[in-house]
C-alpha cells in the first residue's frame, strides 16, 4: 500500500495539495542518473535517449551510490524532488556490466523496475550516424515487433513492453500533423538462443523522409539516425497488485460517454446498428413472374360478354343518331 503522509503545517499542506492526482496529468519526465560505477558506454547512450526525450527529460552527471534492487529510498528522494515519475539509472560491475535500470514511480514511490545490460559490441551512438537528426519535442512513433511481447501471461517482456512504451510514448496529443511524425523508434525481440539464454532485444531508431513520388501520395523512406542498442533483460521488480490497481484508476468524468448501437473496431472505423420497426410485407413490390399471373383460361367467358356488350351499346348509339338526321 502506499504511504500516508500528513501534513504538519499550512505550508506543507499546500504542497501535498500540488501533488495530488489529476484529471489529465502532465507529461512525464525522465531523469537520468548514473551510479559511482557507470561506463563510458552507458553515459554516450544517457546523452542519446536525453537527446530523444527533450524537453521531457533531465540529466544528472554527478555519481550516487544508489542500489536500486537493494535500497530504492534514494530514487524516490530523487523522484519527489524534481517531480520526476520515470527514472533510469546507469551503473556498471564485472557481474552486471553495461547496466541500465528502467524505473517507473506511482505517489512518489517505486511502482516497477527493470535491469537491462547493453551489449557492448553492437552499441552505437547517435553521433556515429550521419546524416540529418529529427527535431527536440517530436512525438515518436512506436512499434514492438515479436511474439515475445504478446504473451497472455504476465512476464519479463510484458513488463519491458509496458515500461519502454511509458519511456518514450511522450506527451498526449488532441491533433496530429503528419508533417511532424518524423521519428519512429522499433523494439524487436528476438528468439531464445539454443544454449537457453534469454532473447535479446533490439532497438533501433529510424527518421522518416517523405519525397516527391509524381502522385498525390509522397514516397515514404526511413534512414536510421541512432542509438542502436541490444540488450537483455536482467532482474525485475513487478508492481504489487494492490499499488497496480490503484495507479491504474481512472478519474470520474475522463472517460468518452457510450453511445448506444456504436462500437469501434481494431481499425478504428466506427460501426453502428439500426433497429427497424416491423415490416408490412402485403405491399412489397415483387419481381413480375410468369408464375405470378392470373390464369388466362379461367376467364374467358366474362371477356366474352365484356365485349358483346360494348358492340351492343355501340349499335344501339348509331341507330340513334341516324334518326335524328333524317
Amino acid at each position: 500500500m502506499l504511504r500516508q503522509i500528513k501534513p504538519k503545517n499550512a505550508r506543507s499542506k499546500r504542497e501535498l495539495a500540488k501533488r495530488e492526482p489529476l484529471a489529465h496529468e502532465n507529461t512525464k519526465t525522465v531523469l537520468l542518473l548514473r551510479g559511482t560505477s557507470c561506463s563510458s558506454l552507458v553515459q554516450d547512450l544517457f546523452s542519446d535517449i536525453n537527446a530523444l526525450k527533450r524537453p521531457f527529460s533531465i540529466r544528472f552527471t554527478k555519481k550516487n551510490d544508489i542500489h536500486p534492487f537493494e535500497d530504492a529510498s534514494s530514487l524516490e528522494f530523487f523522484s519527489q524532488k524534481n517531480d520526476a515519475s520515470l527514472l533510469l539509472f546507469g551503473s556498471h560491475s564485472k557481474k552486471r556490466p553495461h547496466c541500465m535500470t528502467w524505473v517507473r514511480c506511482f505517489g512518489g514511490q517505486v511502482l516497477d523496475m527493470m535491469e537491462t545490460y547493453v551489449i557492448k559490441d553492437t552499441a552505437r551512438t547517435l553521433m556515429q550516424f550521419k546524416g540529418e537528426k529529427c527535431k527536440v519535442g517530436l512525438k515518436p512513433l512506436l512499434s514492438f515487433s515479436g511474439a515475445q511481447f504478446e504473451s497472455p501471461v504476465s512476464n519479463q517482456y510484458t513488463l519491458a513492453k509496458s515500461i519502454l512504451a511509458d519511456f518514450f510514448r511522450g506527451g498526449e496529443a488532441a491533433a496530429i500533423d503528419v508533417e511532424g511524425l518524423q521519428l519512429m523508434i522499433n523494439f524487436a525481440a528476438g528468439e531464445d538462443s539454443q544454449d537457453g539464454s534469454a532473447a535479446k532485444i533490439h532497438m533501433r531508431c529510424w527518421r522518416i523522409v517523405t519525397k516527391r513520388s509524381g502522385q498525390k501520395v509522397p514516397r515514404v523512406e526511413v534512414e536510421e539516425i541512432g542509438p542502436r542498442i541490444d540488450f537483455t533483460i536482467g532482474r525485475i521488480k513487478e508492481a504489487e497488485a494492490s499499488v497496480w490497481k490503484e495507479a491504474m484508476k481512472k478519474p470520474k468524468g475522463t472517460e468518452p460517454k457510450v453511445k448506444k448501437n456504436i462500437e469501434t473496431d481494431l481499425v478504428g472505423d466506427k460501426i453502428g446498428r439500426i433497429h427497424l420497426g416491423r415490416q408490412d410485407l402485403t405491399e412489397l413490390q415483387t419481381r413480375k413472374m410468369k408464375g405470378l399471373k392470373r390464369d388466362r383460361e379461367a376467364e374467358p367467358e366474362e371477356v366474352v360478354d365484356d365485349m358483346t356488350s360494348v358492340r351492343d351499346g355501340d349499335i344501339e348509339a348509331e341507330q340513334v343518331k341516324r334518326q335524328r338526321t333524317t
